[in-house]
């Protein structure tokens, strides 16, 4: 069965892409390191000994606040006197981050500190010598961050033996489920208790496209819906590192790699997707939008959608909906490697002062002014204090009309010190550390799988993913008719030589581990 025609011109955009990266891997380039720029060798606190230095940072984001120059602007005054530079922030949309960071690899263009994680390509990173190890440079000029971080998760930072990413001091464990609009929850008087499964939400999305004209009952976007996340990141250790189709199954309790878009339980969630399509529930461009799922909601034309959930994450939606939102949990929380490298921040191999790099991420685990800066803007004008750690929006502004609405702070630095808003729990970093004490714990917790021997089928499968996923994340395409073709196409791309260069990876760890013991 030949790809579906509709997918193509996407395929064509990711292959444009993919090539290049191939160009990219090409080159040879050494990674840079503290000792080949002396200029900076004063310590933190002697800004006036420090030439002028210009950082970039950038990082994926739904959206870009107005008022993000005003902020940034405030940032430069107070990052000067610390030391002696200029903060430039650099949001880029989730749906182009992969294109877009790597042009500015192919291009050599000039920026420091690059938002990534082990399921947002970091093993790809490490492998084409995009981003360069931290050990020198967090051991001289990271001593706030190694008192923030155990080093058990400075350790979850290496690949090889070497330290790339420097974790968020934040929750590191994850339940899946699906948040909803409280009003309308209220207005049908809708059992949240009753809600065990995924199917059981199927009254509710009739009874809100029965009643609600112009809502849908479930937003989706091509890359997101209820099959990746409760499925993909729910029932499965996706292994996250640069994609692909290679997977443990948690029930399995045994640490076999299998392919994800086999398995009975994604046909399952697929030909549900489906149906719900048909029946109207989903939105009808889900294939082919981009958009964060909270803007529909935003926008009045959304009842709910699917997330990764944690204590105190409704309150973090309605930042980002303006509606108070509700969420039901369908898994238990589970900690992944994924889970615990979800959020980090690697020096680019393009930056022309790696140790100015690790200075500014240094404040952003001590420093709480400058972290409540970039996380919820300046004082009084996109926030007030109600104490010295609670916070509200400012008389006559909500999270829709506030100028300064970045809500990452989940991205950044030591989020323990972030300020808690009023209608979060005041006790929400205690929960933190519960939820991350109470969850279960993969069998491949640590793991992180080095793409090197199998990168050109990695790619070439991570396209094919590309193509499909779409499609059937959606539901707009009956699954018996496109797996077989998905499955067939990552076959064609070496899905069986990732797979078996994942377990064979996985199996010596796990050995070395048992060596250990």
């Amino acid at each position: 069965m030949k790809p579906l025609r509709k997918a193509a011109p996407a395929f064509i955009f990711f292959m444009a892409a993919a090539l290049l990266v191939s160009c990219e891997q090409g080159r040879e380039t050494a990674p840079a390191s503290a000792t080949e720029h002396p200029s900076t060798i004063a310590v933190i606190g002697e800004a006036a000994d420090l030439p002028p230095y210009h950082l970039v940072m950038a990082f994926p984001s739904g959206t870009v606040p107005k008022d993000l120059p005003a902020v940034q602007e405030a940032m430069n005054t107070y990052v000067k006197k610390k030391i002696n530079a200029t903060v430039e922030l650099r949001p880029i949309d989730w749906s182009v981050w992969y294109e877009e960071t790597n042009l500015m690899f192919v291009s050599n263009e000039p920026f420091d500190l690059l938002f990534t994680s082990s399921w947002l390509y970091l093993g790809q990173e490490v492998a084409k010598k995009q981003i360069i190890p931290l050990d020198e440079l967090l051991d001289r000029y990271g001593q706030g961050i190694q008192a923030a971080l155990d080093p058990t998760y400075i350790e979850s930072g290496k690949i090889k033996g070497r330290v790339y990413g420097i974790l968020t001091n934040k929750e590191f464990a994850s339940t899946k489920g699906i948040v909803m609009r409280k009003d309308l929850v209220d207005k049908y008087k809708i059992d949240l208790t009753s809600i065990k499964e995924l199917e059981d939400l199927e009254p509710v999305w009739k009874m809100i496209k029965d009643n609600e004209p112009g809502i849908v009952p479930l937003q989706v976007k091509f890359d997101r819906s209820p099959l990746t996340t409760l499925l993909g990141y729910g029932q499965f250790d996706m292994l996250d590192s640069g994609g692909g189709p290679g997977v443990l199954d948690r029930s399995s309790k045994e640490l076999k790699v299998v392919n994800l878009y086999e398995t009975p339980a994604y046909r399952r969630y697929a030909e549900l997707m489906h149906k719900w399509y048909k029946a109207g529930y989903i939105n009808k461009d889900g294939s082919l939008t981009r958009q964060d799922e909270f803007h529909a909601v935003k926008a009045g034309k959304a009842f709910a959608y699917a997330e990764s959930l944690k204590p105190g994450f409704a309150a973090h939606e309605y930042r980002n909906t303006g509606y108070p939102m509700v969420a039901v949990e369908l898994t238990k929380p589970y900690t992944t490697t994924g889970d615990t490298t979800s959020a980090m921040f690697a020096i680019s191999r393009n930056s022309k002062d790696p140790a100015r790099a690790m200075m500014f991420l240094d404040l952003l685990y001590t420093d709480k002014y400058l972290l409540n800066l970039l996380n919820w803007g300046i004082e009084n004008k996109h926030y007030v204090k109600v104490s010295e750690t609670i916070i509200d929006y400012p008389p006559g502004l909500t999270a829709t009309t506030v100028g300064y609405n970045l809500n990452l702070p989940w991205m950044f630095g030591n989020q323990l010190n972030s300020y808690i808003w009023r209608n979060e729990d005041p006790d929400i970093w205690e929960q933190y550390i519960n939820f991350n004490n109470a969850a279960d714990k993969s069998l491949a917790l640590g793991f992180i799988f080095d793409p090197e021997n199998v990168k050109n089928e990695l790619a070439a499968c991570n396209n094919v993913i590309r193509q499909y996923t779409g499609a059937l994340n959606s539901g707009e395409f009956e699954p018996e008719r496109i797996l077989p073709a998905f499955n067939e196409a990552l076959r064609a791309a070496g899905m069986d030589k990732v797979i078996r260069e994942k377990q064979r990876q996985l199996d010596a760890w796990a050995a070395s581990k048992l060596a250990q013991h």
